[in-house]
């Protein structure tokens, strides 16, 4: 197997290490158990988090032993935002939270075999600790002067909003759970993002401090951009989260789909676990043949099925193509015609009415009038059946599952009509 390191590499997925041919060596002895942590401040993760995860399946494939860490005690305080504190929620919601993110990350882990994951939550070894064992044990290990000089910190402590004691104690809670998984697991690699470096290297300095001949490594992954200046796991809609309740699979499916040609090698690199060769092919076919939308393909069909598994992948693909006329619209469920409709204009009326008015009321036409010449010119679709007439009025049984109407101006535009009830 390639060198992991190497490998991380390759793919862009190094933007710091503490030390990477200790790192590399680390491996080469292996297998070295590590972790990732993720705390529970909304009741799903996002594609920012998928990075991690994909980076500890990555490692994990290599060899080597993942801890998965839900933050049942980190989430009720939450890491320092950029310009304000962080809204608190109740014990009970954490909890709850705890569970399904927990649910999430072990869908990408493989817990059998030598290498099994492991789930954490660092609720486990806080719950009971005192105020006064918290300070003499852990905090007289941190020296503020440096705590202060955290990115995270530092921007606060210039701002007018400040920062609390409790968001500036986040740092020594996360240093902690490194010692307690190097203690109890013998864990000596922590993953992360850059922006959490600092948080990052609070846990190898305090284990250095505590265990001074303890051999521990930390290793971030880079912020990922975006060529046109958006940012990264954001649509119009708003983030794109791994639940499929608040991110449907064909909304998913439709991100990667939609990447820009300038991104998309990125991310087949960070988030595809295809080979080099097929990358690189994938690559090619997109310097060569754009318009073939090649690479954007692969990728929506294989993170749609990490993600929501094949079935669902395979209903979004039917959709995709049945919406510009590759396939039969009336074979869809329910559920997912609802959900491709819901990513494109749409317009609700009580009551059918001619084609033009439909086609105006949606946008897809300015007017009547420029709505008509569409049907004249033959570029007016109903549920991907060409327009005829310029009078024409749908009947009830053109209504999908008895509710919507798919119409397509030319071969791209597209938009919903749903006949509710008046």
């Amino acid at each position: 197997m390639t060198d992991i390191v190497d490998e991380l590499q390759w793919r862009g997925l190094i933007a710091l290490s503490t030390d990477e041919d200790a790192l590399r060596k680390a491996f080469a002895d292996g297998p070295v158990t590590f972790y990732c942590g993720f705390d529970p401040t909304a009741p799903s993760l996002h594609l920012g988090n998928l990075v991690q995860i994909l980076t500890m399946r990555r490692i994990q494939q290599a060899g080597n032993r993942p801890l998965g860490l839900v933050g049942g005690a980190t989430g009720l305080i939450g890491d320092p935002k950029p310009n304000s504190e962080r809204t608190l929620n109740s014990p009970e919601v954490v909890a709850g939270w705890v569970e399904r993110l927990r649910g999430q990350i072990e869908r990408f882990l493989d817990f059998e075999g030598p290498h099994a994951a492991t789930m954490v939550n660092n609720l486990d070894w806080t719950s009971g600790l005192s105020a006064i064992d918290f300070l003499r044990d852990v905090g007289k290990y941190f020296r503020v002067n440096k705590m202060i000089t955290k990115e995270a910190v530092a921007r606060r402590l210039n701002s007018d909003a400040g920062i609390s004691y409790t968001e500036f104690s986040y740092q020594i809670l996360q240093g902690m759970d490194f010692l307690e998984l190097y203690r109890r697991y013998g864990c000596v690699l922590q993953t992360g993002g850059s922006d959490q470096w600092g948080n990052l290297t609070a846990g190898t300095d305090l284990i250095h401090r505590v265990e001074p001949e303890a051999d521990v490594h930390a290793l971030a992954t880079p912020l990922i951009t975006k060529a046109d200046g958006t940012k990264f796991g954001k649509t119009e809609s708003g983030t794109v989260w791994l639940d499929p309740e608040r991110t449907t699979p064909y909304a998913f499916y439709q991100f990667w789909l939609n990447a820009d040609d300038r991104d998309v090698s990125k991310f087949l690199r960070i988030f595809s676990f295809r080979s080099r060769e097929e990358i690189e092919e994938l690559e090619k076919l997109t310097e060569e043949r754009p318009q073939a939308r090649a690479a954007q393909r692969a990728l929506a069909e294989e993170l749609t099925t990490l993600v929501h598994g094949a079935d669902q992948c395979a209903a979004v693909v039917s959709a995709s193509k049945a919406l510009f006329g590759q396939g039969e619209l009336t074979e869809l469920d329910e559920a997912t015609l609802r959900a491709a409709l819901s990513e494109l204009p749409h317009a609700q009326v009580t009551e059918l009415a001619p084609v033009v008015d439909l086609f105006a009321e949606v946008g897809l036409a300015p007017s009547k009038s420029a709505a008509r010449r569409t049907v004249k010119e033959g570029g007016a679709y109903v549920n991907n059946v060409k327009v005829a007439a310029e009078d024409a009025v749908p009947a009830r049984d053109d209504l999908l599952h008895g509710r919507w109407l798919v119409l397509r101006r030319g071969k791209k535009n597209l938009a919903a009509i749903e006949v509710t009830a008046a």
